[in-house]
């Protein structure tokens, strides 16, 4: 069994006749607990379907597939170690930029990376789907703060509790301020703030409550 579910995630393709599937995207990016630090692991490979390009050929072609490890730290999110490597390119001269990207050692990968990604590597400073890939990447560093404090609760041999929050005000004004302004949801002065500084969020997150429900229900049905 997969760690992760790998279906498909993009809705079935239109079963209309004049719709030609052109292009194809993914980017995959997994974050790897290791000590002290965090490892973020990304890909990007964009194919086109076979035959459009050479006649007769019944394979998906691969014409870009960049991969980028990046080293963190955590909780300061601080780049420590950056490798970027190019399985497939368009043009020999593509892999020669690819030393440029250890200027991503010393970059924080919370607020403001984007905006520096964008200085350092943007236009002819960088690779465009290596850029494009960075910046798919940095939102899994900041998601892992959560995930880093699980799995200490898991190693401590403890059991999250998904009820009223139990921190200090102080983590819990250090957790708004990672996340003020990112989203709508997360907008200065909303509701979502005040119930985080407040720790009166009862329920958990949505994900949570929702696979909470199915395993109970699983249950249930597994008991009757």
């Amino acid at each position: 069994m997969s760690v992760f579910d790998r279906s498909e995630i993009l809705p079935p393709d239109p079963d209309l006749p004049e719709m030609e599937v052109l292009h194809n995207r993914e980017y995959t990016v997994r974050a790897f607990r290791k000590d002290p630090n965090l490892l973020i692991r990304g890909s990007v490979r964009d194919q086109k379907p076979p035959n459009l390009y050479i006649a007769d050929d019944d394979e998906p072609l691969t014409i870009h597939h960049m991969q980028v490890d990046l080293e963190v730290t955590f909780p300061a999110l601080e780049i420590v170690a950056a490798t970027v490597v190019f399985q497939m390119f368009p043009n020999d001269e593509c892999p020669s930029i690819t030393e440029h990207y250890d200027k991503l050692v010393g970059l924080s990968i919370a607020r403001g990376f984007t905006h520096r990604v964008r200085e350092l590597f943007g236009g002819p400073r960088g690779c465009t789907h290596t850029t494009a890939l960075l910046q798919a990447m940095a939102p899994v560093a900041v998601q892992c703060s959560w995930s880093m404090q699980m799995s200490d609760m898991r190693r401590r041999g403890e059991v999250p509790q998904f009820a009223r929050d139990k921190s200090t005000r102080e983590e819990r004004q250090a957790h708004v301020r990672r996340n003020l302004n990112t989203c709508h949801v997360w907008q200065e002065g909303g509701a979502v703030e005040q119930q985080v500084l407040d720790g009166a969020r009862v329920s958990g997150p949505l994900f949570i409550t929702r696979r909470l429900a199915e395993i109970a229900e699983r249950d249930a049905r597994a008991g009757a």
